[in-house]
């Protein structure tokens, strides 16, 4: 249960509930604040909760520390973002940072969920959640096979007002685009990049060169699809606005 607001009215966290929130210790989160990775408390030191901008940096550097990063590395690549970045834009950023992650799956019991999503799940949240690709069920009875990159996205969307049936359809839209592009983009590199160097293929530092461009564009792509779909989302909303 939160126990504060900021001033914009958004709910604080005390620092074990961002402790749970993000799946770390509060020992761990004194350590963070120590070396500057984290931003000041809200509020007097002493007495000061935490944000979902803290809730969000937290989440990624868990995802630096997925890519093998060293502590030090993580400070070096958090110094480099602009100082202003909300919550909503580390969100995102950390969206393309485990967009090239190994898939972060695990097989989790309902109170460590509900520990995570920093509030109790219901049958009806639980199916939002499913719809929305951010859990499955399993076959052991209240263990669910949780989506960690999700979850947090997933938990912030129970409270928007859409119907089960609209989550349904926008993400089956979502994921018929995003495989048409993934397939167009794919197809693509291996004629125009992979193809004018087919018949090197038994050359093994050529086909590891490949490889490892393939590698370091996947997260250029997904960014530049990430900024594309923003900004003709904005296009569409401002026509449909318009209009009504």
């Amino acid at each position: 249960m939160t126990t504060g607001t900021t001033d914009t009215t958004e709910p604080t966290l005390t620092v074990d509930e961002l402790a749970a929130r993000a799946g770390v210790t509060v020992r761990t989160i004194r350590f963070y604040s120590t070396k500057g990775l984290l931003p000041p408390v809200i509020g007097p030191r002493r007495v000061g909760h935490y944000g979902q901008e803290h809730l969000s940096r937290l989440a990624l550097i868990e995802e630096l520390q997925h890519q093998g990063m060293t502590l030090a590395a993580i400070e070096r690549y958090l110094e480099q973002l602009p100082a202003d970045l909300s919550a909503h834009d580390l969100a995102i950023h950390r969206a393309l940072v485990a967009s090239w992650a190994p898939d972060a799956a695990e097989d989790t019991p309902l109170a460590e969920l509900e520990r995570r999503a920093g509030r109790p799940l219901g049958e009806e949240e639980l199916d939002r959640l499913a719809a929305m690709g951010v859990l499955a069920r399993t076959e052991e009875p209240g263990t669910y096979r949780v989506d960690l990159g999700l979850l947090r996205l997933g938990v912030q969307l129970l409270d928007v007002p859409i119907a089960h049936e609209t989550i349904l359809a926008a993400r089956t839209v979502l994921m018929e685009h995003t495989r048409s592009a993934a397939h167009e983009l794919s197809r693509l590199f291996r004629d125009e990049v992979w193809g004018p160097y087919r018949d090197r293929e038994s050359d093994p530092e050529h086909v590891a060169a490949m490889r490892s461009l393939s590698a370091h564009m996947q997260p250029m792509v997904v960014q530049a699809l990430v900024t594309a779909f923003q900004r003709s989302l904005k296009e569409e909303l401002r026509a449909w606005l318009k209009e009504s």
